[in-house]
């Protein structure tokens, strides 16, 4: 394929100049042997060389210093990741790799990217090697310990951070700061999510930069320990910063509460949805408009292959791609909104309660096979007993 050849199919122009750079690098590299990965003598991971990306991202690699990978879920641009590795970058004793959102995946949970493909784009950050990733924090985790990306898989620790906002009790499951780190638990890599207790109208951005610094301490004992062999390997450590960072009381292991907000789904009426996508930004009221056709092309079809399969089943067919609408068929639309609940836990060992109280919130949170022996005591006395009646 050459680069005429793609300017001629009507894609879009920033497209084809991605798709130039790559062939022009893949032409670099095969004149002179770079991105060939050779084995190191002592096998310590190295990251391939990409001086020759477009956007300059690589650093240069010192096999002495142990790799620390950084994701986050608020996207690449946000403050509280620029914070975190800027402080780590300052240190000048780990390498530091950076793969993070393209977008905000504040509330993506555990979920990748399937059926999609995800791109991948050099970006600079100073003293970094640093990728953003169409996709979700999962996504950049995974996809930076596969292997496919970097010639390491196994950097010494991942941290996923920091979070605009507590991700304490029931929002570690919404959460994706949380599951960036619990995906490198997943993969056998120690891992630390780190998330701060963002307040409207009270927070401002420089809190992050306190925040980096309050975790900084903590982040380079774990590196310590894990070199030592002496970090936990059971479960990941979730860090909840309290909203005056450099005020805080200190660190205090805690436990995960059931607090979470209120998930209040609100109806829209069908004049207003159309106007709230003023409040998107071009590219992602052209994104959800392209989302919307792909599936409702498929529905369509599916409802016509459907029909043809079934002659006996009255199928309604769906939005077709040309717009045509039933008359019968009924949208409504909602919006969800999170808010404040009070909290009933009284225990001051509860993750959000010493993080009100002023604390940095260390909680431990494992993963499902790792739960405690009395829960599964406890699962298992009534599996028995719920099989036992039913026979």
């Amino acid at each position: 394929m050459t680069t005429s050849a793609l300017k001629n199919g009507l894609m879009p122009s920033g497209l084809v100049s991605n798709l130039e750079q790559v062939l022009l690098r893949r032409k670099v590299g095969a004149a002179t042997g770079e991105g060939q990965h050779k084995p190191d003598k002592d096998d310590s991971p190295a990251l391939s060389s990409s001086s020759s990306n477009s956007g300059g991202a690589a650093a240069d690699l010192d096999s002495s210093k142990p790799i620390v990978l950084v994701t986050n879920a608020d996207g690449i641009e946000s403050p509280g990741l620029t914070s975190l590795v800027d402080a780590l970058v300052q240190l000048g004793i780990y390498n530091v790799h950076v793969l993070a959102p393209q977008s905000d995946k504040s509330v993506a949970g555990h979920s990748v990217t399937l059926r999609d493909t995800v791109a991948v784009t050099a970006v600079d950050i100073q003293g970094a090697t640093a990728y953003e990733v169409s996709g979700t924090p999962v996504d950049c985790v995974s996809l930076a310990l596969s292997g496919a990306l970097f010639s390491w898989s196994k950097p010494l620790l991942v941290i996923s951070g920091i979070n605009r906002g507590s991700s304490c009790g029931n929002h570690m499951f919404y959460s994706g700061v949380i599951a960036g780190a619990r995906e490198a638990l997943l993969d056998g890599v120690p891992s630390i999510s780190i998330s701060l207790n963002w307040k409207t109208n009270e927070s401002q951005e420089s809190d992050f930069s306190g925040a980096a610094s309050v975790c900084l301490p903590f982040i380079t004992a774990a590196i310590r320990d894990i070199e030592k062999g002496i970090f936990p390997k059971c479960c990941l450590l979730n860090l909840e910063v309290p909203t005056a960072p450099l005020t805080n009381k200190g660190f205090k292991l805690t436990k995960p509460s059931l607090w979470r907000s209120t998930l209040s789904w609100n109806a829209i009426p069908a004049n207003r949805n159309v106007a709230a996508s003023r409040f998107l930004s071009n590219q992602q009221s052209l994104g959800f408009q392209l989302a919307q056709l792909s599936r409702d092309a498929s529905a369509a079809g599916a409802a016509r292959r459907f029909t043809t399969q079934k002659k006996n089943i009255e199928v309604v067919e769906s939005v077709g791609v040309a717009g045509k609408s039933d008359p019968n068929r009924t949208v409504k639309y909602f919006r969800l909104e999170l808010l404040e609940k009070k909290q009933e836990e009284e225990d001051e060992d509860l993750d959000f309660r010493a993080l009100n109280n002023g604390f940095v919130a260390v909680t431990p949170i494992c993963l499902p096979m790792h739960e405690h022996e009395d829960i599964r005591s406890a699962a298992s006395e009534w599996i028995s007993t719920a099989l036992h009646e039913n026979h």
